[in-house]
């Protein structure tokens, strides 16, 4: 049998098609089009000073708790200053999410210890965790009823809420 070399040149051709069009020419443009949108959107509002849209509205301060949140990535424990356990579980769920995203914040301020956060629940319903030593902030009903609801636990009974604004 001889070896003609047609199966060898048939499959050359079929890959100097296949790179050629692997991504189309029209493709590169509209992403590239739609790039440059985006940075000309941006440069605008920049410029013109626009005001920010999506920001939620300042509302006063209904009650307010502060303790030290401590979490190891599953468990979470709530104290208040007077020392009284406000929440202890082995199952921190939605708790021991945000405690890790505070413990992040506080290695990126290079926050030495565990100083105490506030949870505060505003006059429109929202809840809000903040951390005084470095700035940060957390809308908790942002992440849905459900995990809003782990956090309600902390303005029950227990002594150390305050009412009216802050």
């Amino acid at each position: 049998m001889r070896n003609t070399g047609l199966y060898y040149d048939a499959e050359r051709r079929e890959m100097q098609e296949r790179d050629r069009e692997m991504i189309p020419r029209k493709l590169l443009v509209a992403m590239g089009a739609m790039a440059l949108s985006a940075l000309g959107l941006a440069t605008w509002a920049s410029v013109t000073d626009r005001p920010l849209s999506g920001v939620p509205e300042a509302a006063a301060v209904v009650e307010s708790r502060t303790f030290v949140l401590e979490s190891d990535s599953i468990a979470a424990t709530a104290i208040a200053p007077d020392g009284t356990i406000l929440l202890d579980t082995d199952n921190g769920a939605f708790i021991a999410v945000v405690g890790d995203a505070l413990n992040r914040q506080r290695v990126v301020h290079r926050i030495s210890g565990n100083p105490p956060v506030t949870l505060a629940r505003l006059a429109n319903g929202r809840l809000v965790l903040s951390d005084p030593a470095t700035g940060w902030s957390a809308e908790l009903t942002s992440f849905g009823a459900g995990n809003a609801r782990h956090w309600e636990v902390l303005f029950g009974d227990a002594p150390g809420s305050s009412q009216g604004g802050e």
